[in-house]
């Protein structure tokens, strides 16, 4: 008995299947490419220290802007300085974390449907 073969060789006529298969992968592709021009512009926005530091980020991880509320700012405090500079790192760090976030769900969106291609299921856990 010998199995059926499609076209170019390959068993049950797969080569549709291939040709299906590339389109979906160029569609994520061009989808990508059009998110990662999306998240340019999106933004982020972290207040720390009850709005006394505000920062907004990209999803490119760039900072668009750092903004502090002196009347939150105990300047009367010796420490002042130093509380300002730690809340500054703390909003920029969760502004970057929020951002990463933010840019994973949004390729997790995308990509997350490399299971229903046909031959990838498999190679994917899916």
């Amino acid at each position: 008995m010998s199995k059926k073969r499609g076209m170019g060789g390959l068993p049950g006529g797969m080569q549709g299947g291939m040709g299906g298969m590339m389109r979906q992968i160029q569609k994520m592709q061009e989808d990508m490419a059009a998110a990662q021009e999306q998240l340019a512009s999106e933004t982020v926005e972290v207040s720390v220290g009850g709005g006394a530091v505000k920062v907004v980020i990209t999803g490119h991880q760039r900072i668009q802007s750092i903004e502090l509320n002196k009347s939150m700012l105990d300047t009367s405090d010796e420490e002042w300085l130093t509380d300002l500079q730690d809340l500054l790192v703390l909003a920029i760090n969760q502004a970057i974390e929020d951002s990463q976030t933010m840019a994973a769900r949004k390729m997790e969106d995308i990509t997350g449907n490399l299971g229903d291609i046909p031959g990838l299921g498999g190679l994917l856990g899916g």
